[in-house]
This record gives C-alpha cells, sequence and structure tokens, in this order.
C-alpha cells in the first residue's frame, strides 16, 4: 500500500532550532504537533519546560539538541546538558558528535562522547525511556568516517544516526541517508534531518532508508497535495 501524506506523521520531528525563535513559535510548533500527531517536537534546551508543559497531555514528545550544533562540547558538558534537559522535560536526546574527533580519526574520544550522552539519559529517577539520536553532519565526512562513526554509535547503545543538524553547509542527502542505513541495518533508526520540505522530499528519503525526519516544514509534509 502506498504511503500517504498523512501516514507520515508519527515519523516527523517537528522542529524548531531557529536562534531567533520565539516563545509564540513555540506554541504554534506544539499546537501544530498536537494536532496532526507528529513524533516529537524538536526545540532548542531553554524551550524545553514551556514544550513539556504543552504537550504533556498529549502523545506528542518532547525532543531537544545537545552540543549543538558544532558538537564541539566537551564530553562532560553533553552529559550536563542531557541530564539537565531529561529533567526538565525531554524525552528525546539529538547529539552532535564531536566532529573535530572524528576528522582526527580520534575513535576513542568519539566513543567517550557518545556514550556520555547515551549513560547520562539513565539517571535516577526516570523511569522512562529517553531515546538517543547521534548526529553525524554528514556533509563534513567521508564513507569511511560516517560507517566508523555509525558502528561506534550503534555499539554505545544509540537509538537512532541522524544524518546533520540542518546548519552545515548541506543537508541530508539520499546517498547519506542510504549509506547510514547500510551500516547500521535494522536494528537502529536512521533520522534525516535538513533540507526536507515537501511530501516528495520525506518520501523520498524513507526509501532510502530514514524512519525519522527532522524538518521545520512538518505541517506541508502531512497535507501533501491533499
Amino acid at each position: 500500500m502506498a504511503i500517504k501524506p498523512k501516514d507520515m506523521a508519527k515519523m516527523i520531528d517537528h522542529t524548531i532550532l531557529s536562534p531567533q525563535a520565539t516563545v509564540m513559535d513555540v506554541k504554534k510548533k506544539c499546537d501544530e504537533a498536537k494536532e496532526y500527531e507528529f513524533a516529537s517536537v524538536s526545540v532548542n534546551p531553554c524551550f524545553v519546560p514551556l514544550a513539556a508543559k504543552l504537550l504533556e497531555r498529549s502523545s506528542v514528545k518532547v525532543s531537544t539538541v545537545i552540543g549543538f550544533p558544532l558538537g564541539a562540547n566537551t564530553s562532560e558538558t553533553k552529559a550536563y546538558e542531557t541530564k539537565n534537559a531529561i529533567r526538565n522535560g525531554a524525552q528525546e536526546i539529538d547529539m552532535v558528535v564531536n566532529i573535530s574527533a572524528v576528522k582526527s580519526a580520534s575513535w576513542d574520544v568519539v566513543r567517550e562522547d557518545i556514550k556520555a550522552v547515551v549513560d547520562a539519559t539513565k539517571i535516577a529517577g526516570v523511569t522512562k525511556d529517553i531515546i538517543t539520536k547521534a548526529i553525524l553532519e554528514t556533509c563534513y565526512l567521508d564513507e569511511e568516517e560516517i560507517d566508523k562513526v555509525c558502528q561506534i554509535a550503534k555499539k554505545v547503545g544509540a537509538d537512532f544516526i541522524e544524518t546533520s543538524t540542518g546548519f552545515g553547509p548541506n543537508n541530508a542527502d539520499l546517498e547519506s541517508v542510504s549509506l547510514i542505513r547500510k551500516n547500521v541495518g535494522r536494528s537502529i533508526g536512521v533520522k534525516a534531518s535538513g533540507g526536507i520540505e515537501s511530501f516528495e522530499d520525506a518520501l523520498d528519503t524513507l526509501d532510502a532508508g530514514a524512519n525519522r525526519i527532522g524538518t521545520s516544514e512538518g505541517v506541508a509534509i502531512v497535507i501533501g497535495d491533499d
């Protein structure tokens, strides 16, 4: 059966990560997410308490970003950010890997960086499972680097591998989505982010192997051509 635009709602992280986003902008995204039943609303950490309050009686989760958008924070900072976000109501954590460490082939550093965030999701008093997504920023990486980071993230317990922040020079591309899916198999998720603005864009990324989409255009995608 062919997928319809409205069927994509549960695969969409409805995103508002602009540095100039306002409280009213976040409220609008949360209202849209509840109306269309998106998987989550992705907000900057300062908006997690607000989003948690607005979405508390819905099926929509609160997602936030860690070490965003450069991935250059220390692992200890990322771990603290993660714990703070969860205590504020975040249920999904999208962390940017240490890109410099990847380019330097410092694989132990990359491993400990991702592991610090995964471990931080298992804090005392949290009874719900927290989903962790490792953002690779594939536009900066070659195939060998993507493969290596995918294997590391998978081994340390990340739930998704994500293509990009949307703030890099290039957005998600189908080749990177396919490469990530090939590397991780079907055991964990693949999220495509950046530049996905229409139903056709979203369908192409799903065909390439993604099962989650990060986009600020969630409403346009699920409305499609209807």
